[in-house]
């Protein structure tokens, strides 16, 4: 087999390699009673709400403080918030195979995500970000956070790889220009298997 057309892929978690974030958020709501969108509006909108999530997304405070303050805003119970609101979130099978079948070909494969912090409720469990990826760069770990642009290249220099050899795959259309400015080709996750094809287009790779 000729070697990839390209040598690293980066890919977000939540919404990647995750089922969708809006959907678990959804739920939850319906399950404490509130409006569906109560959650995003809290974390979007609501000035005090926007900063908390942003603080936790950047490591500046610890879940259970966030837990607590967001409980407020929301009216609920404080008690492992996260690990409430995430309840619903499974793993996205096309999306984990294509990574990993990237990588037995030879491609470097590397998180680069917003994190929700890892204690006590740990997001990531289960994903084997230790052996089945080549690097992992999560926001709360270097206090800065996707769309700012300082946090692209710290996965590039853990992957050893120049933008231009780099795919970049988000859920969200807000990350990608920072990644386009540095030159790595980037792709918007909306439905799996379209992403999925993309992917083998660009690396010329079978990844299904």
């Amino acid at each position: 087999m000729p070697p990839p057309l390209r040598q690293g892929l980066v890919l977000d978690f939540g919404g990647v390699l995750t089922t969708p974030i809006a959907d678990c958020t959804r739920a939850f709501c319906l399950r404490e009673g509130l409006a569906p969108d109560a959650f995003l509006k809290v974390i979007s909108t609501d000035p005090e709400g926007r900063e908390i999530y942003a603080q936790l997304e950047l490591g500046r405070i610890a879940q259970p403080e966030w837990n607590e303050r967001t409980a407020v805003l929301l009216g609920v119970a404080p008690e492992n918030l996260i690990g409430r609101v995430l309840a619903d979130l499974r793993p996205e099978p096309l999306m984990l195979a294509a990574g990993q079948a990237a990588r037995r070909a030879g491609v470097k494969v590397g998180i680069l995500s917003n994190s929700l912090g890892s204690g006590p409720y740990d997001p990531y469990r289960g994903y084997g970000f230790d052996t089945l990826y080549d690097a992992v760069v999560l926001s709360g770990d270097h206090g800065v956070r996707k769309p700012e642009p300082g946090i692209y290249p710290l996965i590039l220099k853990k992957l050893h790889l120049p933008a231009e050899a780099c795919v970049f795959v988000d859920d969200s259309a807000r990350n990608l220009p920072p990644a386009q400015d540095l030159g790595m080709t980037t792709v918007l996750d909306a439905e799996p298997a379209e992403t999925v094809k993309k992917l083998e287009e660009l690396f010329g790779l079978p990844l299904r």
